[in-house]
């Protein structure tokens, strides 16, 4: 079984701003671009999974056209929720809470919102669902969630995922593709 994991193209918001939950759409040029680059790289008998945010089921519609399937929806792929951060520029979330959450960083609820243990739950239990059926998987999702289900072979626990994918370094490019193979273990 292998997983392609598909970060959504970049949305139409400012820099600068925390957008984890918001449901926030993607120029349809962009996403046409990104299916167009991505589709060749994917199996045709793949399952297309995505996550429901708009971001996401922009660029996985074109891929489900793309690939001659279908897109299955699943909440439990949707992006960290930032409560009150939400739609703020990082700069104006007081400072204090923000090292609050670096400090307890799968603890801690930034906004109000979910912790990062909250979100590690969700997706192991889809993980778990993957690995159950063992076909290969094209899912299109946020990168929060990407490094949750890259640290899952690794990890039993969602806390131990929660753990190493907040520990881990965001170089999780949008529209980038990347190639979970689990012959080695998912």
């Amino acid at each position: 079984m292998r997983l392609y994991l598909i970060r959504h193209p970049q949305p139409e918001v400012a820099t600068g701003i925390c957008y984890g939950r918001s449901d926030l759409a993607v120029p349809v040029e962009r996403a046409a671009q990104a299916a167009s680059a991505l589709a060749p790289r994917l199996p045709r008998d793949a399952v297309l999974w995505s996550s429901p945010a708009a971001r996401c089921a922009a660029l996985a519609g074109l891929l489900a056209g793309a690939l001659g399937t279908t897109v299955r929806y699943d909440a439990r792929l949707l992006e960290m929720d930032f409560g009150a951060w939400e739609m703020q520029a990082w700069d104006s979330i007081p400072r204090s809470e923000v090292d609050a959450w670096a400090a307890g960083m799968t603890t801690y609820r930034p906004g109000g919102g979910e912790r990062v243990l909250d979100v590690a739950r969700r997706v192991k239990a889809f993980h778990d669902g993957l690995k159950t059926d063992g076909r290969d998987a094209v899912l299109v999702c946020h990168a929060g969630v990407i490094r949750l289900l890259l640290a899952a072979p690794a990890h039993d626990s969602p806390a131990g995922m929660a753990i190493a994918a907040a520990s881990a370094p965001h170089r999780i490019a949008y529209g980038e593709l990347v190639i979970a193979d689990c012959a080695t273990g998912c």
